[in-house]
């Protein structure tokens, strides 16, 4: 047993060893100094190893080659590619796509749209809604975006704490008739629900708790082009209900890349969203 131990430490010891990967420098020369996405192949044509972006593509990817914990990955390359964009949102949105497409080994697996919880107020009271059966695309008074309803639920638990909510009001445990909640007598809830203060006081701090994770509706009818001027090149990001579907030369390349997104992304959501009602960025209705 003793030895069976040491065996298994050594194969661990060994394969921990960082030694620079030289069968890569090849793929290194022409490597540019701007914004982009690159991929790390292994022996797989199909399935990449490690995706990844930056707004200097040369500088990132050496900065694999200078990291001991990558050895295991850096072993499996056998090539690396890129493709330049325009700017870092450019490369934000390639990167999502290409991951959520390839699955590459090496990257953290981005979140399934169908399984995306948020909450919605219905009659002054949140409720739990999925982006399954509501189109959050165009659903007004939704706040926030969780992996699950009981995920949502403890946010909002979090949230009556800091402001003073009542759990009966937000529908989180039954209230009894002309009772105040248990937390009332704990001086955790401000007693709307026993008349100590009205109920609009507590609906506007609700309100207040809420408004910074809002989730916007698509302010257009249908798919728009982001204008992404850069250095070297620009881009027309095609984006339709916060869905991106790719990125052209020109807007009428724009206008044949249209179709319908493919529900909510909330990648593309928490990418896109203030960019594109910073007003920053030229948009056209396509």
């Amino acid at each position: 047993m003793v030895r069976r131990a040491a065996t298994h430490r050594l194969e661990f010891d060994a394969a921990a060893i960082y030694q620079y990967p030289e069968h890569l420098r090849e793929w290194l020369e022409d490597l540019p100094n701007v914004p982009g996405v690159y991929t790390f192949h292994g022996e797989s044509d199909t399935l990449p190893l490690y995706i990844g972006k930056s707004v200097n593509l040369r500088s990132r990817v050496m900065s694999h080659f200078r990291t001991p914990d990558e050895a295991k990955m850096l072993r499996q390359s056998r090539r690396v590619t890129w493709i330049p964009t325009a700017g870092d949102l450019g490369a934000l949105l390639l990167e999502a796509q290409m991951i959520k497409i390839q699955q590459p080994l090496f990257n953290k697996r981005l979140r399934k749209n169908r399984q995306l919880c948020s909450l919605q107020i219905t009659e002054g009271k949140p409720q739990g809604v999925y982006a399954r059966e509501l189109d959050f695309t165009q659903s007004p008074n939704l706040f926030g975006l969780y992996r699950s309803r009981f995920a949502a639920l403890e946010r909002l638990k979090q949230l009556a704490d800091e402001y003073q909510l009542c759990h009966g009001l937000l529908g989180l445990e039954a209230l009894s008739p002309q009772r105040g909640c248990f937390r009332s007598a704990l001086r955790k809830c401000a007693g709307a629900c026993c008349g100590k203060e009205p109920l609009s006081d507590h609906q506007d701090r609700l309100l207040t708790a809420l408004e910074h994770v809002r989730i916007f509706c698509w302010p257009w009818q249908g798919a728009v082009g982001l204008v992404e001027k850069g250095e070297t090149m620009t881009q027309i990001h095609v984006i339709d209900h916060w869905f991106y579907l790719g990125s052209v030369n020109t807007l009428e390349e724009a206008k044949q890349l249209k179709r319908a997104p493919d529900g909510f992304d909330h990648d593309g959501y928490k990418i896109l969203c203030r960019p594109v009602l910073s007003g920053h960025y030229p948009i056209h209705p396509l």
